[in-house]
């Protein structure tokens, strides 16, 4: 246990004198000296199987499990059917990864036939790829597919975005060279379509988020209508539970549909892993990264899948590659096909349905305390901001010795705010809502914020 690489002093001798060097001071020689670390890393010693099982212990003692979440902010408390898990925990399953011998494996590519299938029936579009690495990886890949599809060099974002997928388009456009406007909301908390219309000159197209990270509703069919009277493309970004509530992306026109599939069926898991939906139109289908799996007859006539259209993968075609996505989140993507298929539409309607009330539900009540205010008068799905006379963070900190996760601080993610993003699903009944009320009510009786 005295070091943390398992060759011994030997063996690295053996293997520094096979190439020709003397030491390992010898085999880094080409690294300037003032960049080198005079000291030892500050990592501490080698321990024991029993040390570092209690260590772990210790860290895992700190993060509760216990509160009431009334955030989301990206990722959301939804009830996991017990068949999601449970199927696909099955080895077949666990161990799923990108298909490189395809064919040889029809069961997953059946699979993600399966998955593509629900995620084109949910959005209304054309085709699905078998996923990418998350929400805001799917918005970076959508930007590229525009400029690709439009040969522009000029991209228009939406202020509604999540701020975590505007920075990840953006650090992706740097290197390309890529101009990114970031559209303002107006005073309802929308996507201003006068200033949509005020950059839109050469520009490829539009991504906007449904309902945004503000959780108002947008008005999807305008700024699709408007991005298109431009001459660009229109992505939209959406909440997959909502759709079980609000129009699909094709319905008001939608290019690309894209967004974090965390919703369906994924613990939350203290931030990831997740993964990321796309959706597109036939037109836009060879613009379209990561992996497609289509439908097939075999020698003998009987049903096969295959992974299609693969000239267009970096992996053949390197040099024409205009994406990094090789890989899929497969795991994540079959339990999300589990639970599509366990709740059925019914069962995502019920579920937005529940979410929206409640979520009312909770804002009602807030704003009945003294101080608090509702930022927009916009409709909302199940979040919502909420300006008040108290420090956002103290009135967190106090919810949090009473139980609860409250609303996201929104400090915490945009410089200057000073509001609380709250978020209702399902699995918040009634009576936490009231709990919650009452808490902060409590709390400001108290002075405690």
């Amino acid at each position: 246990m005295k070091s943390y690489v398992p060759h011994t002093e030997n063996e690295r001798r053996e293997m520094l004198e096979s190439i020709g060097v003397k030491s390992i001071d010898e085999l880094f020689s080409d690294v300037p000296a003032s960049l080198l670390l005079k000291r030892r890393l500050n990592i501490g010693e080698g321990m024991s199987e029993v040390e570092i099982r209690k260590a772990f212990l210790e860290l895992v003692n700190k993060n509760r499990t216990d509160l009431k979440v009334f955030r989301g902010a990206g990722a959301y408390n939804h009830y996991i059917p017990s068949l999601v898990l449970e199927l696909s925990a099955r080895s077949e399953l666990y161990t799923a990864y990108t298909p490189y011998q395809a064919e040889m494996s029809q069961g997953m590519l059946q699979a993600i036939f399966e998955y593509q299938t629900f995620i084109c029936r949910l959005t209304g579009l054309d085709v699905s790829n078998a996923s990418v690495y998350d929400g805001a990886t799917a918005a970076a890949e959508a930007m590229v597919m525009m400029l690709n599809a439009t040969r522009k060099k000029k991209l228009l974002l939406s202020a509604g975005l999540h701020p975590e997928v505007i920075e990840t388009v953006k650090t992706y456009a740097h290197s390309i060279g890529v101009e990114i406007v970031v559209v303002p909301l107006n005073e309802k908390g929308m996507t201003d379509i006068a200033q949509l219309k005020a950059n839109a000159e050469g520009f490829a197209g539009l991504i906007a988020q449904n309902p945004n990270f503000f959780g108002v509703i947008e008005d999807m069919k305008a700024l699709a209508d408007c991005a298109h009277e431009l001459g660009g493309l229109f992505t939209a970004y959406v909440n997959p539970i909502a759709l079980g509530m609000l129009k699909r992306p094709a319905d008001y026109g939608a290019d690309i549909a894209i967004g974090d599939g965390q919703p369906l069926g994924v613990p939350m898991s203290f931030g990831g892993p997740y993964f990321g939906f796309m959706a597109c139109t036939n037109k836009l289908i060879r613009n379209l990264p990561g992996r497609i799996a289509g439908q097939t007859e075999d020698a003998e006539g009987n049903r096969a899948f295959v992974l299609t259209l693969q000239a267009r993968e970096q992996h053949i075609r390197r040099d024409k590659a205009s994406s990094n996505i090789c890989s899929n989140q497969m795991l994540c993507a079959i339990m999300a096909s589990i639970y599509m298929a366990v709740m059925g539409k019914h069962g995502i309607k019920e579920v937005a349905e529940q979410c929206l009330q409640k979520a009312h539900y909770l804002a009602d009540g807030l704003t009945q305390i003294k101080g608090f205010k509702l930022r927009y008068a916009s409709p909302f799905f199940h979040e919502f901001v909420t300006d008040c006379e108290y420090d956002a963070e103290k009135l967190n900190d106090a919810l949090k010795a009473k139980g609860f996760m409250g609303g996201l601080p929104l400090g915490r993610v945009i410089k200057g705010e000073h509001g609380m993003l709250w978020c209702v699903t399902e699995m918040n009944s009634r009576q936490d809502i009231d709990d919650l009320i009452c808490a902060v009510e409590s709390i400001v009786k108290e002075g405690l914020a």
